[in-house]
């Protein structure tokens, strides 16, 4: 098995204890942003809880270093975005979903205040022109960091008999017994 410059051999993919836990809790990343996201969503209080229903047209804008990662793309018929929340509030742990009415811890809601702010959309696309995407059902702000672009695969990505416990009213269906 192979090994990392100046680490122990790494252990097998099944092994209980994390390959190097301290370095995993105090990890630090870097993020470039590929671009930067257009929309008619100057606020929060603006934009739609979620983005999927909207009708509202945004345009993604692809740094020039980054065209060349938009080969192809044109023969996708919806994306999935990341975007950092760049106005999120980084220290809340709960959240009161607005449809609820009650707590439930943010990693259970789909809050943009979270401690790491990632926004994920899954986008129709409408265009490319360019370096520019016109995408539809997207609830980003105006100026919001676009972190990375991934096509979305029907086949794989699409699981209809996921649940959310809490928002069905109970506890979730889970497959796997638990």
């Amino acid at each position: 098995m192979g090994s990392l410059p100046n680490h122990p051999p790494l252990k097998t993919l099944h092994s209980p204890k994390p390959f190097f836990p301290f370095a995993a809790k105090h990890l630090a990343m870097n993020l470039k942003p590929i671009g930067v996201i257009h929309s008619p969503y100057k606020t929060r209080a603006e934009a739609p809880f979620q983005g999927r229903p909207s009708e509202e047209v945004s345009e993604v804008e692809v740094f020039d270093e980054f065209l060349p990662g938009l080969a192809d793309v044109e023969g996708c018929t919806h994306l999935f975005l990341l975007y950092w929340l760049d106005r999120a509030d980084r220290k809340v742990l709960k959240a009161f979903p607005p449809h609820d009415g009650k707590e439930h811890g943010v990693f259970a809601t789909r809050s943009p205040n979270r401690p790491n702010p990632i926004g994920l959309g899954i986008v129709d696309l409408v265009g490319v022109a360019g370096g520019r995407l016109r995408v539809r059902g997207l609830d980003a702000l105006e100026g919001t960091p676009l972190l990375d672009i991934k096509p979305y695969f029907s086949e794989v990505d699409s699981i209809p008999d996921a649940s959310v416990g809490w928002r069905n009213g109970g506890e979730s269906k889970r497959n796997d017994g638990r």
